[in-house]
């Protein structure tokens, strides 16, 4: 690959222009788009996954790459002078688990190039404006910090009142105008925002053959969607909290969030009601519905310090990102918060092994066995936590259960008796739970 510059050079470039957002939070930033140069799209073409089906070009990787710099030119010419035209995004449908399926859009490669580059300058503006309560898509944070954080918050409240916020179709619901409108009163860089309007208005290649122009939604499996959408939940939510909403009320309050999942837990009852109903409000103001029924008010008080003495009252559970949050007691006896896997999200992933054993039973079995172990070890990275051993246990017994199922229907004569699969799995096991993450030791008495 061509070209002098490193990625030193281009993180340089962009800690220039963090410092310049943070030194001036209010100053429309106009000069952002003179950075991008045919070394910073190297750099971002570098950043871009290379896996993955072509998009409506037909283009892949490996014949983009084999003139790699004159096609770098070339986009940067048009991305520069305006002539750029944003492709439609092709479009699949992949079944959720609940009978409902969810769009994957497949840009461009060249498309999803430019989107890094400039999602790269775009996050460096906007991490400097960010709340610490955002941990979705941003550097340095993760799921596992924020399930962290709200067990550190939750235990010391001793539950306290927790409300489930969740947003109907949140990606493909946020109207392009407010998008706008947010991105502008920071961004005043012509080619930056011409940019950003030609994905919204790119639209979408169905599988039918038929294009759609949808006037709301991030784009469809773009590179700078999970920023586009953590800007205008920033502004929709983060800062109308800490900023609106905290100093008016009798008790404490925190909000925890990961990209459109967000919970916000309060000391006391009556804060919590009074943001309740006045979520949905905020929300519809700038074009976004809650879901009436899991967008909910919890009460997660410590069974033992609730009104009706822990005979039920407190003993409401939680859900965030794939797990459920309950009280429970410790080996001690000491009331803890524990967390163990969602029974969607369990069922999700057992539904998508399951299948896919008997979409590839006719693969050789050690293949298999590898292909199993993969999916396992990547379920235990996630979910490897203090307190979930029971649920990654019967996770491998259920895919030990369909495997042999389906190697059981090669053919008419591969029936496996559960003694020649217990010799198999001598051969070719697969892997025990391991916690990975020890979180969540501590008890929640003081």
């Amino acid at each position: 690959m061509k070209g002098t510059s490193s990625p030193e050079n281009i993180s340089t470039r962009l800690e220039r222009i963090a410092m310049l957002a943070k030194k001036a939070p209010d100053m429309k930033l106009q000069t952002l788009a003179h950075h991008i140069d045919v070394d910073f799209l190297r750099e971002a073409y570098r950043r871009t996954r290379k896996s993955g089906a072509a998009g409506v070009d037909g283009i892949s990787p490996e014949e983009y790459e084999a003139n790699l710099e004159d096609n770098l030119r070339s986009l940067l010419g048009r991305a520069k002078s305006g002539t750029y035209r944003a492709p439609p995004v092709r479009r699949v449908h992949i079944p959720k688990g609940n009978g409902e399926t969810r769009p994957l859009g497949i840009p461009t490669l060249e498309d999803k190039v430019l989107q890094r580059a400039v999602a790269m300058i775009l996050s460096a503006v906007y991490e400097q404006s960010f709340l610490d309560c955002s941990y979705g898509f941003r550097p340095g944070r993760s799921a596992h910090q924020l399930l962290q954080k709200l067990w550190e918050t939750t235990t010391m409240v001793k539950g306290g009142w927790v409300i489930e916020v969740d947003i109907r179709k949140y990606f493909d619901t946020i109207p392009h105008g407010s998008m706008r409108e947010i991105l502008s009163s920071r961004v005043a860089d012509g080619v930056l925002l011409r940019l950003i309007g030609k994905w919204l208005n790119a639209g979408v290649l169905e599988e039918d053959g038929a294009i759609t122009r949808p006037g709301e939604g991030t784009p469809q499996g773009g590179v700078i969607s999970p920023l586009l959408a953590n800007i205008y939940l920033h502004t929709v939510l983060d800062e109308w909290f800490h900023r609106e909403v905290i100093h008016r009320l009798d008790g404490q309050a925190w909000l925890f969030r990961y990209a459109d999942d967000a919970v916000l837990v309060f000391a006391k009852e009556q804060d919590a009601r009074r943001v309740f109903d006045t979520l949905p409000k905020r929300f519809e103001r700038f074009g976004l519905k809650l879901h009436p029924e899991k967008t909910r008010l919890v009460k997660f008080q410590r069974p033992d310090q609730d009104d009706e003495g822990g005979r039920g009252g407190g003993r409401l559970v939680f859900d965030l990102l794939g797990f459920t949050h309950y009280w429970g007691t410790s080996r001690s006896g000491k009331w803890t918060i524990k967390r163990k896997t969602a029974k969607d999200r369990f069922r999700r992933t057992l539904t998508r092994i399951v299948n896919w054993c008997r979409g590839h039973r006719h693969d050789a079995v050690r293949v298999q066995q590898q292909v199993l172990t993969r999916k396992l070890e990547g379920h235990y990275g996630y979910f490897g936590i203090n307190g979930n051993s029971r649920a990654l246990n019967q996770l491998r017994r259920e895919v030990i259960r369909a495997w042999c199922k389906w190697l059981s229907r090669r053919s008419q004569r591969a029936r496996i008796t559960w003694d020649r699969m217990n010799e198999l799995l001598k051969r070719l096991p697969l892997p025990q739970p391991r916690i990975r993450r020890p979180l969540f030791s501590r008890s929640a008495n003081p």
